[in-house]
């Protein structure tokens, strides 16, 4: 059998999976998945508000003994957080159809959702990306996403 090629598009909240079996072959549909999560509000995915934080320095210019207070921010919000746990689960299921349906891999994703990809796949699953499509192509028809692939893919040494 020929090389096999596997092909996610995907964003924080939506992946689609396909094969490719040859240069001019058609795009197979091989599996979707969807986050509905990814789509609620920061709000809605945690139970309780932000923490408060209170500057026990007074203020430069205003009354005595005032204090100011603020809610605090995190780099870990809830919906990154789901961005990531969705990485993840896409990173699970490219790692279990590896070994029998595909050698090569293409990802395309936004740069950020890229990223968080990469972080979650496994060392074996690296080795098998040959390409990266750094854009949102997600919603985008099978035309769209067949040029935006590199021409090359099933050139020797790729």
């Amino acid at each position: 059998m020929g090389v096999r090629i596997r092909i996610v598009v995907a964003d924080q909240s939506e992946a689609r999976f396909y094969d490719l079996t040859g240069p001019d072959g058609p795009l197979v549909v091989a599996g979707h998945l969807v986050d509905p999560k990814a789509r609620l509000h920061d709000r809605d995915l945690k139970s309780s508000p932000p923490g408060r934080v209170y500057d026990h320095a007074p203020p430069a210019f205003g009354r005595r003994g005032g204090v100011a207070h603020h809610a605090t921010s995190s780099e870990r919000s809830p919906r990154k957080e789901e961005a990531k746990r969705f990485a993840r689960e896409i990173a699970q299921q490219l790692d279990q159809a590896r070994q029998d349906r595909f050698d090569r891999l293409v990802l395309v994703a936004a740069p950020p959702f890229l990223g968080l990809l990469r972080a979650e796949m496994s060392k074996p699953l690296h080795t098998c990306v040959v390409a990266e499509v750094p854009k949102d192509l997600v919603h985008q028809d099978e035309k769209v996403l067949r040029e935006h692939l590199p021409r090359d893919l099933y050139a020797k040494g790729v």
